[in-house]
């Protein structure tokens, strides 16, 4: 699918706030209500457009820490582990990675019992290195509009 210019001004008003109204988007970008809905409806159907979701505050749903952890699998045991990390509630995300560790997971938890706890069930999968998440410095950033080179 082709994104023009109006396609991407749609997309970037729907990244701030995917609730916001056809007709309210209309008005930011020069379109009728009509016109956006159709424009919407065409770049779901394409795929440019795959959810809408819902941001929680981990903190306020009871998850005090957010870590990042690695593990790098023994040998055999990464296809099991790829099994069963879809099972573990605290990982809100996962990544298969190049480098020397394999896996790479964001995970929130309600204290360090918890981290101690899943650390434990992660270590027979193979070695892990976790980082506490002090802050967010950049949080779902909006996908931009791609200009030339980079």
């Amino acid at each position: 699918m082709n994104l023009d210019k109006l396609n991407w001004a749609i997309l970037e008003e729907l990244q701030k706030n995917a609730r916001s109204s056809f007709s309210e988007i209309g008005r930011k970008v020069g379109l009728t209500s009509p016109a956006v809905a159709e424009r919407v409806k065409k770049m779901e159907d394409a795929g440019v457009i795959s959810s809408y979701k819902v941001n929680l505050s981990h903190q306020k749903t009871g998850y005090q820490l957010r870590a990042i952890i690695t593990l790098r699998a023994f040998t055999g045991r990464l296809k099991a582990f790829l099994e069963t990390v879809k099972t573990f509630k605290e990982v809100i995300n996962c990544y298969r990675i190049t480098g020397n560790e394999n896996i790479i997971m964001e995970v929130i938890l309600y204290d360090q019992v918890h981290l101690e706890k899943l650390i434990d069930k992660l270590i027979t999968y193979g070695e892990t290195r976790t980082h506490i998440i002090l802050s967010n410095v950049v949080e779902d950033a909006p996908v931009k509009q791609r200009l030339g080179e980079y």
